[in-house]
């Protein structure tokens, strides 16, 4: 689950919650769906794609492991403020095809993650038809994909860039989280 309050626009701050280091980052297809959606099948999936986008699902990985080893979801680990930084959306019509993209994420410059939609485990009308089937999803609600290899920390200081080859650039500080001082 990735409620809206991590959303994070192109240019903003990923912030990294004290006492933390460092996040992990995971460059991620987005897709966006444009209608109320339940109980939907496979065949008719791709009807209720309203656009794509590209987002980083970032991860407190230390949190993660130990909601993971107590049988606890990782929303803690995935869901805080900045925690999925967005682009914005891109119509369905200019995408060709959402599972032959090539998406990429760059730390202060460096490639750290290159590949492929076409390698997703789970293709997307899969994807909208398992969940739908579980909850019902609305317009606007969003829907990642899944990452390449390639995953790993960053820490407060460096720069993230990510793209969709040929379709969007993103880009993303990394900081620490001010805590509020005490009176």
């Amino acid at each position: 689950m990735k409620p809206t309050s991590s959303y994070l626009e192109n240019g903003g701050t990923i912030e990294i919650p004290h006492p933390l280091e460092s996040l992990d980052h995971e460059v991620e297809l987005a897709v966006v769906i444009g209608q109320k959606a339940r109980d939907v099948p496979e065949a008719t999936a791709m009807d209720y794609v309203g656009g794509y986008a590209l987002a980083l699902d970032m991860t407190a990985r230390e949190i993660q492991a130990s909601a993971k080893s107590a049988g606890l979801p990782w929303t803690i680990a995935k869901g805080q403020d900045t925690f999925t930084p967005i682009s914005s959306m891109i119509p369905k019509s200019i995408v060709q095809d959402p599972h032959d993209l090539e998406l990429w994420l760059k730390v202060d410059g460096e490639i750290r993650q290159k590949g492929s939609t076409k390698d997703m485990i789970f293709g997307i009308p899969y994807l909208i038809s398992h969940i739908s089937s579980i909850m019902t999803l609305f317009e606007g609600d969003v829907i990642l994909t899944g990452t390449p290899e390639g995953v790993g920390p960053v820490k407060a200081g460096q720069r993230i860039t990510a793209g969709l080859t040929n379709l969007l650039d993103v880009h993303f500080e990394v900081g620490k989280r001010q805590r509020p001082q005490k009176n």
